[in-house]
């Protein structure tokens, strides 16, 4: 059963089931590449959608870095804030994109954008600020909590939402 919930710039959105959750402590950029390079071993990833959530500042474009360094992404890697979406070509076949929706006034951006194609194209998918999107995107299948703490650390909400989500952080 989905339960709508308010959340920030009064944007609806549905949030499916939780499956899994892990929760992790990163006290330092090292220990969130750790755990990209970990993400990034795990059969399926190149197929898989993960929301990266959390305040500004959080780590969420640290993250999608890391996991995109770790899965072989070569060149810069940008934050999509302005543009919206970077695309990334993965080595040995396979896409990524990743997403930034802060700019989002209206959910309906993202179906004036075309993103419903691109979220149906297989390939992985990383979404900061999703909640921006409403609940027009798919079922995440990870959602990832980042807190910052006082110092460079980082509490960490892993959540899997799907049985590829379970598979992937099993």
């Amino acid at each position: 059963m989905f339960l709508p919930t308010l959340v920030s710039r009064s944007v609806s959105v549905v949030h499916p089931p939780i499956l899994e959750t892990r929760s992790l402590a990163w006290p330092d950029e090292a220990a969130c590449e750790a755990t990209a390079r970990a993400l990034a071993v795990r059969p399926g990833i190149a197929d898989a959608f993960i929301e990266l959530r959390g305040p500004l500042g959080a780590g969420k474009t640290t993250f999608a870095r890391c996991l995109l360094r770790a899965l072989g992404v070569q060149g810069r890697i940008k934050s999509p804030t302005y543009a919206v979406m970077e695309p990334y070509e993965l080595p040995g076949g396979g896409t990524a994109a990743h997403f930034d929706f802060y700019r989002f006034s209206d959910p309906r951006e993202w179906l004036e954008a075309g993103f419903r194609d691109a979220f149906a194209a297989p390939g992985l998918k990383l979404a900061e600020w999703p909640e921006q999107a409403g609940d027009l995107l798919p079922t995440p299948d990870l959602r990832v909590q980042i807190e910052p703490g006082d110092d460079a650390s980082r509490q960490v909400l892993v959540q899997a939402c799907t049985p590829h989500g379970q598979a992937l952080i099993a």
